[in-house]
């Protein structure tokens, strides 16, 4: 397989807590402010629940409980980054978005092999930038699977 170590891309970086984080923009179709969302019942721990945009219903995963952080208590300094991988689309919370990096596929390293099954489920790799550590998050892997609601 030729690698091609000049094609760009364009990543949009956020944080949780102190860690940096970022998705491909390609990924991201709006942010918008912090708005409560109502609970679902029997929903996995990291879902805080859906809320209205424009009509339809946008499920929110908690970013930080997904990847195993301490989740926060959204305030109206956090965001939600709404996504779409394949046909879902879903509201990621975030502690805030920091900027728009445009680097090389070859400034993407791997994920270190002492990263845990679980952290390289959800990272695709880590950048090393401006003194930065970002983590290229996998979205695939951090959406929920849905599963047929049974009646």
């Amino acid at each position: 397989m030729i690698k091609h170590d000049n094609s760009s891309r364009e990543l949009i970086a956020f944080r949780i807590g102190e860690q940096e984080f970022c998705v491909d923009i390609m990924s991201v179709r709006e942010i918008r402010g912090w708005a409560p969302a109502t609970v679902l019942p029997k929903s996995p721990p990291y879902v805080r629940g859906v809320i209205n945009l424009r009509g339809a219903i946008l499920p929110i995963v908690d970013l930080a409980a997904r990847l195993g952080f301490q989740p926060p208590e959204p305030t109206v300094r956090h965001v939600i980054m709404v996504a779409q991988v394949g046909t879902q689309v879903v509201g990621l919370l975030v502690d805030a978005v920091s900027d728009i990096l445009s680097v090389t596929d070859d400034a993407i390293k791997p994920t270190p092999d002492v990263a845990s099954d679980m952290a390289k489920t959800f990272v695709r790799g880590v950048l090393a930038i401006e003194g930065r550590m970002i983590s290229l998050i996998a979205l695939d892997n951090v959406l929920p699977t849905l599963e047929p609601i049974a009646a």
